[in-house]
């Protein structure tokens, strides 16, 4: 049996804000969340920028003591989760559960792709000072601790996993989540992506790969599909949306945002940071995602890319939506999120989705900021200089990680 899947909630904290409006008003406006470290110092660091999180107190959605038990990676989930459940509509007791006709069908699975570097740091000079480290070391630095702490907080006992796949995490975390819905698994799920990896070591080990763009200008140093990209810039933050059973939130009189319409999940199999040079496992995704939507690729009208602003990322992913849309992909809106938030790494795909959403709701693509010029094969509609207004019926977003994983999910606008 095949149950219809619908988002109901969706929360947010990123660069550009800490809810999904704030977040989304700074896409339409071309802003740019990145800017100068400020969380260590940078002197040695040939890497100057990030895209931090700011103005942000994780008491705000927790006790001290609580807060003190999680790393920034889970303050991140807990805070979007919380925006998304209330967004949701969902009764929260008083006992700060989620009022459940049963525990057992609401479900979690959010997910890190590389949980606390943070305590690796910390507890390794702690244990080579004094040879001693923290009781709680492990339980805070596992990456499945964002699905665990949610569930705990809320009181969720159903379906509760973290899929860790590198850049493709959130979303592979989401279309996970939508199958198990779609399949009779589950009723609700919270789901989406987070991360917190603007660290000494987050930061050094994606310059050593020469990932990171070396370019000291906020306003350019993301540049996706421009001929002058130089690498990605890190960013922080989560994405978490509340995907529900479509009968499920009718009978509760929930507003529906959007439906999930298809998910595609491949590997290219090919190498462990160079996604496949003719794009072909990742534009397979796209292909599985559309025939699961039951749609033709001209129905596609918006593409969320991943867009990385890396020279291989750009060019493999723009010969990936060829692959999969053929001459369909030059009557299609595409850009960049990234642009202005910098890579969330395993959060991308959560915030990513939401921009989906939003841009069914408004009608509205936001401009891929900081680009001015391709080159050679990247010839599509990228969206350079200017948001544009368009109606979108389907909006696809597509994640790719590395060691060859690759997610793309479809989202639709709701009719009933």
């Amino acid at each position: 049996m095949s149950r219809r899947v619908v988002i109901t909630g969706m929360g947010a904290v990123t660069p550009l804000g800490n809810n999904v409006n704030d977040f989304w008003q700074g896409l339409k406006r071309g802003k740019t969340g990145i800017g100068p470290i400020t969380k260590f110092d940078t002197t040695n660091f040939k890497v100057k920028l990030a895209g931090e999180v700011r103005d942000f107190d994780p008491k705000a959605y927790m006790d001290f003591k609580t807060a003190k038990r999680m790393e920034e990676f889970c303050h991140f989930a807990i805070a979007a989760a919380d925006e998304a459940l209330r967004d949701a509509g969902l009764q929260i007791g008083e006992d700060g559960k989620v009022v459940m006709e049963d525990p057992y069908r609401y479900g979690v699975i959010v997910s890190s792709g590389v949980g606390s570097m943070q305590a690796h740091e910390r507890e390794q000079i702690k244990f080579e000072r004094s040879g001693k480290i923290a009781p709680l070391y492990i339980p805070m630095m596992i990456a499945n601790m964002a699905s665990a702490n949610i569930a705990i907080k809320y009181g969720m006992q159903g379906i509760n996993t973290c899929i860790v796949t590198a850049c493709a995490t959130g979303a592979h975390s989401i279309g996970d989540a939508f199958k198990a819905i779609k399949y009779g698994d589950a009723d609700v799920m919270v789901t989406g992506g987070c991360e917190a990896a603007v660290c000494p070591s987050g930061v050094q080990g994606f310059t050593a790969l020469t990932a990171l763009s070396m370019n000291d200008d906020p306003e350019t140093a993301s540049r996706p599909f421009d001929k002058d990209r130089d690498g990605f810039v890190i960013g922080e933050g989560s994405g978490v949306v509340v995907l529900e059973e479509y009968e499920h939130a009718k009978a509760r009189g929930a507003k529906i945002y959007c439906e999930v319409a298809g998910y595609g999940a491949t590997c290219d199999a090919y190498h462990i940071t160079s996604p496949a040079e003719d794009g072909s496992g990742a534009g397979m995704a796209m292909i599985i995602a559309m025939k699961e939507a039951g749609i033709e690729p001209s129905q596609i009208d918006y593409i969320n890319a991943h867009g990385t602003s890396t020279h291989h990322n750009d060019l493999f992913e723009t010969r990936a939506m060829k692959y999969a849309f053929h001459e369909d992909i030059r009557n299609i809106s595409i850009n960049s999120t990234k642009s202005m938030t910098g890579h969330l790494l395993g959060g991308a795909g959560g915030i990513e989705l939401i921009v989906c959403v939003k841009a069914i709701q408004d009608s509205f693509v936001h401009v891929t900021a900081g680009s001015k010029e391709s080159e050679g094969e990247m010839d599509l509609d990228y969206t350079f200089f200017e948001p544009k207004e368009r109606q979108i019926r389907y909006a696809m977003t597509n994640n790719l990680g590395f060691g060859g994983h690759n997610a793309s999910l479809i989202v639709k606008r709701f009719e009933e």
